[in-house]
């Protein structure tokens, strides 16, 4: 008895050593409970048949799951009436019946851990006490203190119906003068039972885990915190800034919307005394698109007898650079020779040169042209 005991015991504090590593949230009242039924056979461990007076039994279970590893319940066992030595030995359905408390430790999560969820298979240890009744008809009914150990094998179909399979012993610890001796556990007066049954599970059937206060985590949460506060306080200083910078910007548009419109007319000349003529790659020969070019700086040029043209010939990067240069005076050249021979544009109007590579246009090819200002007297 003293070694029932202390394995007890020692159970119960590896439950709650288990329990005190790992915190979970405070489950309310009415949270993790189930409600069983069992059905099968009983059969007394000595001095009898041991398949011969076996009788069925049924049992009724409440329980509430304390932590993932311990749960405490309440049980009933009834075995049914099937004895007939000498008549009847129970007027009743029932010859035997034992009602208890208990308390159970789920193997796979004290051991294993518990994963956050429901496995669907485990296995409990289970040992409880209670009030033990005979019920004779031709002596007195016999009440005991008795003490039950078992295992249940968990079969979890769901969060919510479980079923079972559950060996145990229960032994009656009361002392008889026949036995001459002291409550202890002995076979001559303990049953053997062998259930299977079905519970339900109803107000939750799990445990959500609280996770432990770490002053290091705080305190970087707290630093991080701070940071993103200095961050906010920067991008508000930069908000405040930008709109500083809007209503000065708003201020000055105001400002222009106000003024009267000024005409330059130095873009209109502008536009008007600049002319292209545009070469083919590796040529100085003027070609046909380009003539109407070239005859509209002759047009100006006669309109405008004081007028002057500067013409620059340039080239594109394409080919050797001492090539390229030959060809943008040959350009530059070409559109002067033109003017003359065609138009009888006296050589004292015409100023031309070449200026090489250009590199006015991201377009290359734009860059094989001529450049013609015209500048009135």
């Amino acid at each position: 008895m003293k070694n029932i005991f202390l394995t007890t015991a020692l159970a119960l504090g590896a439950v709650a050593t288990a329990s005190a590593q790992t915190a979970y949230e405070t489950p309310k009242f009415g949270d993790n409970w189930s409600l069983g039924i069992k059905g099968g056979v009983t059969t007394p461990m000595n001095h009898h048949p041991f398949f011969g007076s076996m009788r069925p039994v049924i049992e009724l279970d409440l329980a509430k799951k304390i932590t993932p590893a311990f749960k405490v319940g309440a049980e009933g066992d009834f075995a049914i009436n099937t004895s007939t030595v000498r008549g009847p030995q129970s007027s009743t359905a029932f010859d035997d019946s034992y009602v208890g408390a208990y308390g159970a430790v789920n193997l796979f999560n004290l051991f294993g851990g518990y994963p956050g969820y429901t496995r669907k298979f485990d296995i409990e240890a289970q040992a409880g006490a209670g009030w033990g009744h005979r019920y004779e008809t031709r002596i007195k009914d016999q009440n005991y203190f008795g003490t039950k150990v078992g295992l249940n094998f968990n079969f979890n179909v769901s969060d919510y119906v479980t079923i079972a399979i559950s060996p145990s012993i229960l032994w009656d610890m009361t002392s008889r003068p026949v036995d001459r001796s002291t409550a202890s556990y002995n076979l001559n007066r303990a049953n053997f039972n062998l259930m299977a049954g079905v519970a339900y599970n109803f107000g939750g059937n799990g445990f959500t885990p609280v996770k432990p206060y770490n002053q290091e985590e705080v305190d970087g949460l707290n630093a991080q915190i701070n940071a993103l506060r200095g961050q906010v306080s920067d991008a508000d200083a930069a908000n405040a800034r930008l709109r500083a910078e809007a209503e000065a910007l708003n201020a000055q548009l105001e400002q222009l919307r106000n003024q009267p419109p000024k005409v330059v007319k130095e873009v209109k000349n502008n536009l008007e005394s600049v002319r292209y003529v545009f070469f083919k790659i590796g040529s100085s020969a003027i070609g046909a698109d380009q003539q109407p070019n070239v005859e509209m700086i002759a047009a100006y040029l006669n309109n405008h007898p004081g007028s002057k043209v500067v013409i620059k010939g340039y080239a594109s990067k394409d080919g050797p650079e001492e090539l390229n240069i030959k060809l943008a005076n040959a350009r530059a050249e070409s559109v002067k020779n033109q003017l003359m021979s065609r138009y009888k544009i006296p050589a004292s109007r015409i100023e031309a040169e070449g200026c090489g590579i250009g590199e006015m246009f991201d377009e290359e090819s734009w860059n094989r042209v001529a450049i013609c200002i015209l500048e009135a007297n």
